[in-house]
């Protein structure tokens, strides 16, 4: 009851002010349909104090008349109509929730042909797709549809096309679809390319606008408020494409291995042999499959490095060959900061695989000062430090003391969990009070090359 007398309060005080306001422009002689404005902007008023407050039914009213008598008034008429609907559809049910989720969709199309500059149809479409998708069962929408809705809003404005939810919905209903029969899986394949070359394309925006926020507190100038806040945002926006592009390449799993790729590369190779981006993807789906010893692979490389040499095509021809030039080309034909870490990192993951973990330390390094954005190669090396405990040191407590170096280089990656996994594994606190050594640095040798000190009880 209070609340709803404070909301009537600032309603008379934002309409006196309205008033007052156009009673100046009149005077001044400004043209702006004083009458009509005055009531446009009067509702748009009570709409939105309604709505700040989330007394979401008041605000309904002034809302809907606004939408009619005066659509292309105000942006925020839509901002606060789509937290009005989305209520509306969550408290009702049957034939009316339909009927509010359909109103929803007819409201953004309304949006975007009166503030179309401010409706990227990307951005739209996928969120009528996800709202469809989310509702499927009172709309009655098979997978198909629900695809269909997805694919318009991608191929519509892919660049607009940015949310991770929608992205990996997308990615899920193509694979129910081949799994029905109903998409081949050469469309399978090429929607997974699509998809995960949209999460690296907005990953590379995020960390290259992360990093700049990075390099400016590196250099000692203190973010601004704003900063910090978008700082925060790149930070999350990050996380949840990474998630995604674990859950999409979860979703393919093993529909794309090596007997599945090099049967369907050979059949399609002649038609494609002049295509980049069909060699270009085949390459790179046939190594990150393990199928990098399979004659197709090397077909498909030397091929792409005949039309269109790049980074990728060197690294391969070096795998394939073992000659350090083209390691060496590799290394310099890659100039893009965000491109030249993720080469670093398969580099380094190579070495890893093959056992050499002081080149594959070396690598993951370079990858994180070229990405200071992307702290996951941390991890990589954390793991690789546990998996030396009990090589590198001499005797028992000095070959555990690895676990502590490892889980203080999985806090750097950020991941708490994985530190708190090795920390169980290293000397326990009665351990060090019989050694007694709390304080003391531990050299550790072999690979690492480092020391860690023994925590203090």
């Amino acid at each position: 009851m209070v609340q709803q007398k404070k909301v009537q309060l600032s309603i008379k005080l934002t309409t006196m002010k309205t008033k007052i306001t156009l009673l100046l422009a009149l005077i001044l002689g400004l043209n702006i349909g004083f009458a009509q404005n005055e009531e446009c902007l009067t509702k748009l008023s009570i709409m939105s104090e309604y709505a700040k407050a989330k007394n979401y039914e008041a605000a309904y009213a002034p809302f809907m008349e606004l939408r009619t008598e005066c659509p292309k008034y105000n942006k925020a008429i839509y901002k606060y109509g789509e937290d009005i609907l989305e209520d509306k559809i969550k408290k009702s049910s049957g034939t009316e929730q339909t009927a509010f989720i359909n109103d929803l969709m007819k409201m953004w199309d309304e949006r975007g042909v009166n503030f179309a500059s401010k409706t990227p149809k990307g951005e739209y479409d996928a969120k009528k797709a996800q709202l469809k998708y989310d509702n499927k069962a009172a709309l009655s929408l098979n997978d198909e549809q629900l695809y269909d809705a997805f694919d318009a809003a991608f191929t519509g404005d892919r660049k607009t096309f940015k949310n991770p939810k929608s992205l990996y919905i997308y990615f899920k209903l193509m694979v129910k679809l081949h799994d029905a029969g109903k998409k081949t899986a050469q469309q399978l394949f090429d929607k997974y390319d699509d998809v995960k070359e949209k999460i690296e394309e907005e990953v590379a925006d995020n960390s290259s606008k992360l990093n700049k926020l990075i390099a400016k507190e590196e250099s000692g100038t203190a973010l601004t408020t704003k900063e910090g806040k978008y700082k925060k945002y790149y930070g999350q926006v990050l996380t949840a494409f990474d998630k995604i592009s674990g859950s999409v390449d979860t979703e393919l799993g093993e529909r794309a291995n090596c007997s599945n790729l090099v049967p369907l590369y050979q059949k399609d190779f002649e038609a494609n042999k002049n295509n980049g981006q069909w060699l270009q993807r085949a390459m790179n789906k046939l190594y990150a499959k393990g199928c990098k010893e399979d004659p197709m692979f090397v077909k498909v490389v030397k091929q792409k490095n005949s039309i269109e040499p790049n980074a990728d095509t060197s690294y391969y021809l070096y795998l394939i060959t073992g000659e350090q030039k083209y390691f060496d080309q590799t290394l310099s034909l890659e100039t893009d900061p965000i491109k030249q870490a993720k080469l670093y990192n398969t580099i380094a993951k190579e070495f890893k695989n093959k056992g050499n973990y002081g080149k594959a330390r070396t690598f993951y390094m370079k990858s994180m000062q070229a990405n200071p954005a992307n702290k996951k190669p941390y991890l990589q090396i954390a793991n690789m430090y546990s998996k030396s405990a009990k090589s590198c040191g001499e005797g028992n407590f000095n070959k555990r003391a690895v676990y502590w170096l490892a889980a203080q280089t999985a806090e750097k990656g950020g991941s708490s969990k994985t530190a708190a996994r090795y920390r169980a594994l290293a000397p326990t606190k009665a351990e060090i009070h019989a050694k007694g050594n709390q304080g003391q640095k531990i050299s550790i040798g072999c690979w690492i090359g480092k020391s860690v000190t023994v925590p203090s009880l």
